[in-house]
């Protein structure tokens, strides 16, 4: 990490690059710790402006945030609407009107690194993040380079994958994923219904009553403002291969392959190869960036050219998460 003091704008020091990973996330302080962010926000502003696109995450640390309502306001100072968690995969709770808990799975879990919502054709450009309690231990939130990941993966694999792209099953509900209601925010189904026909989602409703969709999404994007080309999908997240093998194997026996929770195949339907899926996985974990949080810090991402995950932790922990600037995926 590589930082930086609001006030004299100064980057001196930005081309060092160390172990954990080089420059990203770019550390911003105040040149008094404790400033409240409001004071700082239009040198805050010149900053993100001169280098989201460049490093692709930002750390602002020491400032004031004072909390749930402050980290609001921060994420709305950008000029953007903050976006409701439609179509989610992973439990939160909402907060606030735009403000979520980060994904409420067990400690013990690791959440793989990934780019919010690029499983689906339209996703938050800018993504926020607020420690307000930190772990005992553990309980980071790892991120990656996109363009990174993208740049060292097989030629072959990404013209494959590119081509191809990726179809997303997913069945809801029956206590082994989150039901319908809550993935779609809504007790209707005709609000279902309209939701996954405006955004090229194949849905059925299964004689129990419960949600099939598939979707058939990219595997590579294009950065509309950098023109970089990204690895923007949760193939390695989504596939049966990233369960342990006895849950496998345990859930295949139980219900078989098309009704597991969610699954991903080629957008042809074809079967991903476990192979691939173990060269993505390899290449995510070299990339991968790890810091310790520290109490009030806020990390802003470009939820294109860095992907986040989240550590296993000892303690209580509390991240808050906003997002914002939908980008669709083009015709």
């Amino acid at each position: 990490m590589t930082s930086v003091t609001t006030g004299a704008l100064s980057t001196a020091g930005e081309q060092g690059r160390d172990s954990s990973g080089g420059e990203l996330p770019l550390v911003l302080t105040p040149t008094e710790p404790g400033a409240d962010w409001r004071s700082c926000i239009e040198d805050i502003r010149l900053l993100v402006d001169r280098h989201l696109y460049r490093v692709g995450g930002l750390l602002l640390r020491d400032f004031d945030f004072s909390g749930e309502e402050g980290f609001e306001a921060f994420a709305r100072a950008f000029g953007h609407d903050l976006l409701s968690y439609d179509y989610a995969s992973t439990p939160r709770t909402r907060l606030n009107k735009g403000v979520y808990t980060s994904t409420e799975y067990p400690a013990h879990q690791v959440i793989p690194l990934h780019n919010e919502q690029s499983y689906t054709l339209q996703w938050p450009m800018k993504i926020w993040f607020h420690s307000v309690r930190v772990a005992e231990s553990g309980g980071e939130t790892p991120i990656a380079d996109s363009r990174e990941v993208y740049r060292r993966l097989d030629a072959g694999l990404r013209t494959r994958f590119a081509d191809r792209g990726l179809m997303y099953v997913r069945n809801y509900g029956n206590g082994l994923d989150l039901p319908w209601q809550q993935a779609f925010n809504t007790e209707e189904r005709s609000a279902v219904e309209r939701f996954c026909r405006a955004n090229r989602i194949d849905f059925e409703w299964k004689p129990d009553g419960e949600l099939r969709t598939r979707q058939r999404c990219q595997a590579v994007a294009v950065h509309p403002a950098t023109r970089e080309p990204v690895w923007f999908n949760q193939a390695h997240l989504f596939h049966l291969s990233n369960l342990a093998p006895q849950l496998r194997e345990t859930l295949l026996s139980v219900v078989g392959e098309a009704e597991v929770p969610r699954n991903v195949y080629y957008g042809d339907g074809a079967p991903i190869e476990e192979t691939a899926l173990d060269e993505i996985r390899g290449v995510l974990d070299d990339c991968q960036v790890v810091f310790p949080w520290r109490q009030g810090d806020v990390m802003m991402l470009d939820n294109m050219l860095v992907a986040h995950g989240r550590s296993t932790y000892r303690g209580e922990r509390k991240v808050i998460v906003a997002m914002a600037e939908p980008c669709p995926q083009p015709e």
